[in-house]
């Protein structure tokens, strides 16, 4: 059988030519019809596939393309994937390493600023300001970009007193488990202050402790902290308020809570604890201080205690309140009273506050009592002449070391002071120095005291002491 052209040319391996008639042969030795088949070119350009171009030699040559190219991406990307792994790892063991180090020990060692090398440290809790009804100035704070820039132009300042806040923390949290029954006052008192001068990395007038320990029982309420040779031990039954304060730079902490040990007196820290919380709610910027002290009062005495059989309603310490803050000034001039009626003097921004309350089964008045422990100097006093040698010296003793914040007898006893006494006498008759005596109410009651330290920041209420414990 003759071969047609087309064959001839496929055997030979030539393409044929795309207007070369086909004659194909057929069994009966008839021609059929001539047909032009047309093949494919390829196109030489290498791009996208055109009419011309043979179908399988195109999607074989993508193929390969596509394999190179994804080849190189994938090793691109290969690259890429490994080199954020690596970072990632790198990441996770330094702040493994910084969690490591960020452990405290137990009992605590590692100063606050150890724990939080960066200078940041925690933050409060964060409360809106109260706001009266369709009062749209105080509502557009929130959202003012001028106040916060304000904030933000403040924030060595906030991360000073969170600093002191902390180590707050971190000493009374080791301090509510520490505590028990059958020590004496005056080791729970050089214990937790040990600890507290060692968190807040205590260093001279710019880093330390802001008072001396409260640590009152039962019917009074505060400013007891023991001297030399007293010999006071905690009983169960003893309902002890722990109160004590850091600073730096001046920036005080002041902060307390009550503790007990028999269950009988949960209802009056409650009522205690609510109240304090009740404050804090009202507290803000614009605010009248002695509405403040009305709702502190309607909730303290909402509530009722059953001691050994007989019910005590759950009374505000009329004489006693809460008050601002300034820089080592522990009351700055205003008060915040527990009960109705008191002043309608308004807070404002930017101001420190101490939110304290104290309840009592008793009258609801104290009055000074016991032997005399806190001190402070007058920040408001001059340059007083002084006579007795004894007495500048200790002046000048109280200047280097406590400037015009709180101290105590302990405190000077530590510091080597000796036969100060009669030098003390003479700087309180001259009003350089006012004493401040254990406030007490009648014997035989109980007392109770929550506090914590606020700021009132232009954008929000920052409850700066508060803690997963109160």
């Amino acid at each position: 059988m003759e071969k047609t052209t087309q064959e001839k040319a496929e055997v030979n391996g030539e393409e044929c030519p795309d207007d070369e008639p086909v004659i194909e042969d057929v069994a009966d030795g008839t021609e059929t019809k001539k047909k032009k088949k047309k093949k494919r070119k390829k196109n030489k350009g290498g791009g996208a596939a055109t009419e011309n171009v043979d179908i399988e030699e195109v999607t074989d040559q993508m193929d390969k393309q596509q394999l190179t190219n994804g080849g190189d991406a994938e090793a691109v990307q290969s690259t890429a994937d490994k080199e954020t792994q690596d970072g990632e790892k790198k990441k996770k063991k330094k702040k493994k390493k910084a969690a490591a180090a960020k452990q405290q020990t137990d009992p605590p060692t590692i100063p606050v600023t150890e724990l939080f090398p960066d200078g940041r440290f925690p933050e409060g809790e964060i409360l809106d300001h109260p706001i009266a009804a369709n009062d749209q100035t105080a509502k557009d704070r929130f959202t003012s970009e001028e106040k916060r820039a304000l904030d933000r132009a403040n924030l060595n300042l906030y991360n000073e007193v969170r600093r002191a806040a902390e180590a707050h923390r971190q000493t009374r949290r080791y301090m509510r488990n520490f505590i028990k029954p059958g020590m004496t006052m005056i080791e729970i008192c050089e214990t937790l202050e040990g600890i507290s001068r060692k968190m807040i990395g205590e260093q001279g007038l710019e880093a330390g402790l802001a008072f001396p320990t409260g640590c009152s029982l039962n019917h009074c309420a505060a400013h007891y902290t023991p001297n030399a040779g007293d010999t006071t031990v905690l009983q169960y039954d003893d309902v002890c308020k722990i109160d004590f304060g850091t600073h730096v730079n001046g920036h005080i902490i002041d902060c307390a809570f009550t503790l007990t040990f028999n269950p009988k007196y949960d209802k009056l820290l409650e009522a205690v604890r609510n109240a304090t919380n009740t404050g804090i709610k009202a507290a803000g910027i614009d605010a009248r201080l002695g509405e403040i002290g009305e709702a502190i009062q309607e909730v303290m005495e909402s509530y009722e205690v059953e001691l050994d059989g007989k019910v005590y309603q759950v009374k505000s310490i009329r004489n006693l309140n809460g008050h601002s803050l300034g820089q080592y000034d522990i009351h700055a001039g205003k008060t915040v009273p527990i009960v109705k009626g008191g002043e309608q003097t308004r807070m404002e921004e930017m101001e420190f506050y101490a939110i304290e309350t104290f309840g009592s089964t008793g009258r609801g008045v104290v009055h000074d009592d016991m032997e005399t422990s806190h001190y402070m100097k007058n920040i408001n006093t001059g340059h007083v002449p002084l006579r007795l040698q004894r007495a500048k010296q200790l002046l000048h003793t109280i200047n280097q070391n406590f400037g015009t914040l709180a101290f105590c007898r302990r405190w000077l006893d530590r510091l080597g002071e000796s036969k100060y006494l009669m030098g003390l006498k003479n700087l309180v008759d001259m009003g350089v120095v006012d004493p401040y005596p254990p406030l007490c109410d009648i014997k035989g009651c109980y007392t109770a005291q929550y506090e914590h330290t606020i700021l009132l920041r232009p954008t929000c209420k920052e409850v700066l002491s508060r803690g997963d414990d109160y």
